[in-house]
């Protein structure tokens, strides 16, 4: 009997040990390092970044322009203002710099123009804005949420966008104020080169479908996602598209559940990547699926989606934070430039895999 009693509590030993390590294991695989509570979480692009091309100067000033970023959207929300204020504020510095493709920073198309695209969605509400191929708006996120909260619509384009933003009172500004030197020499390579997509503002290796050759190793696009303190979340995406881009090509960014999502029940999502494949693969709703309906974690729905866009051949990665705070920042590039606020203001950012 006693060697029974014995055998039995050894037996529940091992049951105990193992359950412990189940938890180890389930911690390990949902990135411990991402269950801090986050409040705001950003990117401004991801690509072919590697520390080997980057000056200690550039790379300087993109953190610089991040930290920016996240410190603004910080206050924001520190000042008890909502999570789309926050993602708005943040966004707009973002656009404001021209070392990110938004804004002031946009890409030329084809014809020698910036277009410009933006979404924004309310977690709570389920609302959502986006404007497309527009000129003239100073900041197009702004653009967006005028869209959202001053219309019956969701989403407008060109000419009667940027007749919209006008009356609503947004900031109108020449075509002229986007064009930047760094980003006119961008398309004369491109242009130079004859190839549209080999020379977007985005980095992909192609899986043996389209033969494409990238030459312009970076992505575009910036985006932002917030939880307030009332527990709403938000998602905002800006872009200024693809260097040499034609015929009114939009992508992914200001396209509802591809490029921007938001739900309180679920998460925030941002993305950023070649916008065809995220269109596709409707990421960021697909990530709110995954968690809605499947019962995964941000980690591990985002680590799916940007799976399937690696499947069917192209790259990007995303930004998102779930109702509890927690942040997933996935891509499957050699960078993104990317940051993070916790709830208690320690500000990381990152640029390299």
């Amino acid at each position: 009997m006693k060697t029974l009693s014995l055998l039995r509590s050894a037996a529940w030993m091992l049951v105990i040990c193992s359950n412990l390590q189940a938890r180890a294991n389930n911690i390990t695989a949902d990135d411990s390092t991402h269950q801090e509570k986050y409040v705001l979480v950003i990117h401004g692009g991801a690509g072919t970044i590697l520390k080997k091309n980057m000056t200690a100067q550039k790379e300087a000033a993109y953190k610089a322009g991040l930290e920016e970023a996240l410190k603004t959207g910080y206050k924001a929300l520190q000042a008890g203002k909502s999570s789309l204020d926050a993602v708005e504020a943040t966004i707009r510095v973002l656009e404001d710099n021209p070392l990110f493709n938004a804004g002031k920073g946009a890409v030329f198309t084809h014809d020698g123009r910036n277009e410009m695209d933006a979404a924004i969605m309310n977690g709570k509400t389920l609302e959502a804005g986006s404007v497309a191929g527009v000129s003239t708006i100073r900041n197009p996120i702004s653009a967006a949420r005028a869209v959202m909260e001053k219309s019956e619509h969701v989403m407008m384009a060109g000419r009667g966008a940027e007749q919209f933003a006008k009356e609503a009172g947004l900031e109108i500004v020449d075509p002229s104020y986007f064009r930047t030197q760094e980003r006119w020499e961008g398309l004369q390579k491109a242009l130079k080169a004859d190839s549209m997509k080999s020379k977007l503002d985005h980095s992909y290796q192609p899986a043996g479908k389209l033969g494409v050759e990238n030459i312009d190793n970076k992505f575009g696009t910036v985006g932002a996602v917030a939880l307030d303190k009332a527990g709403n979340l938000a998602a905002g995406t800006s872009t200024g598209g693809m260097t040499n881009k034609k015929y009114g090509r939009i992508g992914d960014a200001p396209i509802i559940g591809a490029g921007t999502y938001a739900n309180n029940n679920t998460v925030a999502v941002s993305c950023t990547g070649w916008g065809e494949f995220f269109i596709r693969s409707v990421v960021a709703y697909d990530l709110s699926a995954l968690m809605a309906y499947k019962g995964l974690t941000v980690q591990q729905a985002g680590k799916a989606v940007i799976e399937k866009v690696g499947t069917l051949g192209g790259n990007g990665g995303l930004i998102a934070l779930d109702k509890n705070g927690h942040a997933a920042l996935p891509f499957n590039t050699e960078g993104m430039y990317r940051g993070m606020v916790t709830a208690e203001g320690k500000i990381t950012i990152e640029i390299y895999k």
